[in-house]
């Protein structure tokens, strides 16, 4: 199996605001525009997606758009959902469905979402987002905000909160 850093390279991925690696792989130019509320947006975007020991999490974030999760390689992943109502969930996606894992996972729009890599070298995964992906669709989430509007997750929120910026990084 390819290490981390070899799906790194081999697939081109760079690093993500949310952590770990990413690159878009597909969105549908062939195709009109959707017109949404916050604009025009693509019907369908994709990314390759890689948490990695050395980055493990993916912070929590919030997307307008539904997006599919497709496991490829590696560790299992546990997705960490807060719904608006504020229910937690906690979904595992990995190769192993007789281990309780999903091979794919649907996390509909506005659902707030931090991602987990356990034991292992790394978990590949693919995204699949409709409408498409757009930066001005998605909040990072602050410890502070999500702490005051869902209280009573405040030690899982603070676990996976991104960390202050020490510099620019990519987007996807």
């Amino acid at each position: 199996m390819p290490t981390a850093r070899q799906w790194i390279e081999t697939l081109g991925l760079e690093p993500h605001m949310e952590g770990g690696y990413f690159r878009r792989t597909f969105q549908a130019d062939h195709r009109p525009p959707l017109h949404t509320a916050r604009g025009e947006r693509h019907l369908l975007t994709s990314i390759h997606y890689l948490l990695t020991k050395d980055s493990p999490v993916g912070h929590w974030h919030l997307n307008q758009s539904d997006i599919l999760h497709f496991h490829h390689s590696g560790a299992p992943l546990d997705y960490h959902l807060i719904h608006p109502d504020g229910r937690a969930e906690t979904v595992t996606l990995g190769p192993d469905p007789y281990q309780g894992h999903v091979l794919t996972l649907a996390v509909p729009g506005g659902l707030w979402k931090a991602t987990h890599l356990g034991d292992g070298d790394h978990a590949l995964i693919s995204e699949a987002v409709a409408p498409g992906f757009d930066y001005a669709d998605m909040t990072l989430g602050q410890p502070d905000d999500l702490t005051a509007r869902f209280p009573q997750h405040v030690a899982l929120i603070r676990r996976y909160c991104r960390p202050p910026s020490t510099g620019d990084t990519h987007l996807t």
